[in-house]
């Protein structure tokens, strides 16, 4: 019905301007006396191109509507979402190039927003502390972000083979990232424990592996030192439940036995209280690693933390900045115990660099003496594992635990010239001098 409203008076007006201009035609050909047959030819040719040109002028508006048709979706082909069609032209093409400016509508916004969530998983990945690797099927690189780069030291990777972007890194790292078992790796030149997880799927119609790995290293160290805390307070409180009758009976059998007794007695009675307070004092050592404070952080001179240190060890120290944030208590316990432990294995020279990169200080303690064999070195931090005769194992523990409460890390290194190297970093701002 829509159509015939359409068409109607258009094809009215057209049978009217036929039959005038052949009427005129014909009337025209009387007047000049032509002969019949000319004066029919000639009617019927110019009826003829009279027809032609409203048949024209009738389907003009369709051939428009169906050529910017045509046109918009071409530019639908291309991903070109921008252009809207002039909606004229009879009912059933009209309602094309609506429901047409409808669907453009409709694939910009949801390019815009599809544009929006590409923009927001991007950052999220880009930020992500995961190492996020994707190869094509050559092992080109295909996507790397920030977090990967940084670590294969290198601030491009997108299009480099995947064999020549490990070229620099250690054989670890690079097993890591090549093997396609997944689980838990270790490397042990930085000291770190990753989780990786890869898979495989299709871009485009071929094959890519995306390669997830993140760092589980203080998760693992604060379960562990989560279970060796439990162990310690559970020991502590058995043995306080043993100590506390056994001095008990001891005072009190001492006074029972009077001042004439056997001297053997007395003698019996000292060993014990004596023990008591030696296996006392024991248990307090393992308590201070299991019940260690939170740290009260604040601004400290680093000059005024390490002066002190530098008359009691042989210590030298390089400072590229004056202050820092940390809990001074604690961080000087770290820094004797450090101390005490590269004394007792030979050193004679200690020295100490603080300087500032970015949003972290660095420390790195350098000694002179005998070192950790590479069995010990994997031992070290964890808690009771001492070579010591007399050593509790808490030292270095306890040293790992105050760093990792300032949410920074600790390593164990050798030095090529012999000795050890001990670094940490520890979260930094800036402090102007007062």
């Amino acid at each position: 019905m829509n159509g015939w409203r359409f068409w109607l008076p258009r094809t009215l007006v057209a049978a009217v301007i036929i039959s005038t201009v052949v009427i005129a035609t014909f009337s025209l050909g009387q007047l000049l006396a032509l002969p019949s047959w000319a004066l029919w030819l000639t009617t019927v040719l110019v009826a003829t191109l009279t027809c032609a040109l409203s048949l024209n002028a009738l389907i003009a508006p369709i051939t428009q509507g169906l050529s910017g048709l045509e046109t918009g979706l071409l530019n639908l082909g291309d991903n070109d979402y921008a252009n809207s069609l002039t909606e004229t032209g009879p009912a059933p093409i009209k309602a094309l190039l609506i429901s047409y400016n409808r669907t453009a509508e409709k694939l910009r916004e949801q390019r815009y927003h599809l544009h929006q969530r590409e923009l927001l998983l991007d950052k999220v990945v880009q930020n992500s502390p995961m190492l996020v690797l994707l190869c094509d099927q050559r092992q080109r690189v295909v996507f790397a972000n920030h977090r990967c780069e940084l670590m294969l030291g290198q601030p491009t990777l997108a299009g480099k083979k995947l064999d020549h972007a490990l070229a620099e890194v250690s054989t670890e790292m690079a097993q890591m990232l090549t093997q396609t078992q997944d689980g838990l790796f270790q490397l042990t030149e930085l000291g770190q424990s990753y989780h990786k997880i890869s898979g495989e799927f299709q871009i485009h119609g071929q094959a890519h592996r995306l390669i997830l790995a993140r760092e589980i290293t203080r998760e693992m160290a604060r379960q562990e030192a989560a279970a060796w805390k439990k162990v310690i307070r559970v020991i502590s409180h058995e043995l306080n439940n043993a100590l506390a009758p056994i001095s008990s009976m001891s005072h009190s059998g001492r006074k029972l036995i009077g001042s004439d007794a056997d001297p053997r007695l007395a003698r019996v009675f000292d060993n014990i209280e004596a023990r008591c307070k030696d296996l006392n004092g024991f248990i307090q050592g393992y308590a201070s690693f299991a019940k260690l404070p939170s740290p009260r952080i604040g601004n400290h001179n680093l000059a005024e933390l390490i002066t002190p240190l530098a008359e009691h060890f042989p210590l030298t120290w390089e400072l590229t900045t004056s202050w820092g944030q940390f809990d001074r208590g604690q961080l000087e316990r770290v820094l004797i115990n450090l101390m005490k432990n590269a004394t007792e294995a030979g050193a004679n020279q200690l020295h100490l660099k603080v300087e500032s990169q970015g949003d972290a200080l660095i420390w790195q303690l350098q000694d002179n003496g005998s070192g950790m064999s590479d069995t010990v070195m994997q031992q070290a931090l964890l808690p009771f594992y001492s070579t010591k005769k007399e050593g509790t194992g808490l030292g270095l523990a306890l040293c790992k635990e105050i760093i990792e409460a300032h949410h920074g890390q600790m390593r164990l290194q050798h030095r090529e010239q012999g000795g050890m190297r001990v670094s940490w970093s520890l979260p930094y701002h800036p402090q102007p001098q007062a």
